[in-house]
């Protein structure tokens, strides 16, 4: 496990998770709309078995096992304890779905035994990526499929450039990671994706655009709004990591900024987000 690994299993055991567990309800309504486009592309017919890879709270993960019923199963893992214990509470007893604490890119899994490889926003985050598909590959039939969610570029993504470009001279920030390095817009390439999933022996790789408007803060005014989505991005994400150890007073100033960013928004009692993502499918071959 490398320094990277390890620092985001800590994170998403400790605040990351906790933070995320307590805004659950909220965050899952805002990603619903990508999960369930990742869904329909992968098309799950009842009977089928499906991994589902870095499944959070497991909102995807019951999602798909209604579709594939008692006669299939969904196996959701996710490095977080937080957020698996979240999702066995949420999960029906009579729902043919169970959840692991357990890194899918290298955990024990059971060879040939899924017709889907699934995820919404989880295969970001590998440090060897290739490696950890070729991991997950062996546990999908031969001729399985994969179809996930991931984030396209920082720059067509608001929920995060608009905060995080408020922020520019009243924080002091590092230094931006490189384009491949793991986390939320590693795969905003999509010829890097085709490069890892045909290196890791998938074919027949197929990537398209799905854009959505979410709704990041709502409230019974348009100014109640603006202060509900400043408060979500100072909650959850990359913002409330960089001001977490800051002075009250950078804090401040610094939510002052990020609330007039929020305001150039549309929407009446809402804010109103762009969401830029990939609909990513591959195939494991026949043979």
């Amino acid at each position: 496990m490398t320094e990277k690994d390890v620092y985001q299993e800590a994170d998403w055991n400790g605040q990351s998770g906790e933070r995320w567990v307590a805004h659950q309800a909220r965050l899952g309504a805002m990603l619903a709309v990508f999960g369930q486009a990742a869904i329909k592309a992968a098309a799950p017919a009842t009977g089928e078995r499906v991994l589902d890879v870095g499944c959070g709270a497991g909102e995807s993960s019951l999602a798909l096992a209604t579709l594939v019923g008692r006669q299939g199963q969904v196996v959701g893992v996710d490095i977080s304890e937080p957020m698996i214990g979240r999702a066995r509470a949420l999960a029906p007893q009579d729902m043919s779905v169970v959840f692991r604490v357990a890194d899918a890119s290298r955990a024990e899994l059971p060879e040939g035994a899924f017709d889907i490889l699934f995820s919404r926003f989880g295969v970001m985050f590998f440090d060897d990526p290739t490696g950890a598909f070729a991991h997950m590959r062996r546990a999908l039939r031969p001729g399985g499929r994969v179809a996930f969610v991931c984030w396209r570029g920082v720059a067509e993504n608001d929920w995060m450039r608009l905060p995080m470009s408020a922020i520019k001279g009243i924080v002091p920030q590092a230094a931006p990671p490189g384009p491949e390095a793991p986390g939320p817009f590693s795969f905003g390439d999509p010829e890097r994706v085709a490069r890892i999933l045909t290196a890791a022996g998938f074919t027949d790789t197929a990537i398209a655009p799905f854009d959505a408007s979410v709704v990041f803060g709502k409230g019974p005014t348009r100014d109640a709004a603006i202060d509900d989505a400043v408060e979500m991005t100072l909650e959850v994400g990359p913002l409330s990591r960089v001001l977490a150890d800051q002075p009250d007073d950078i804090r401040d100033r610094a939510s002052v900024a990020v609330r007039a960013a929020f305001a150039g928004c549309p929407g009446e009692r809402s804010v109103m987000i762009n969401g830029a993502t990939w609909i990513v499918t591959a195939r494991n071959p026949a043979s």
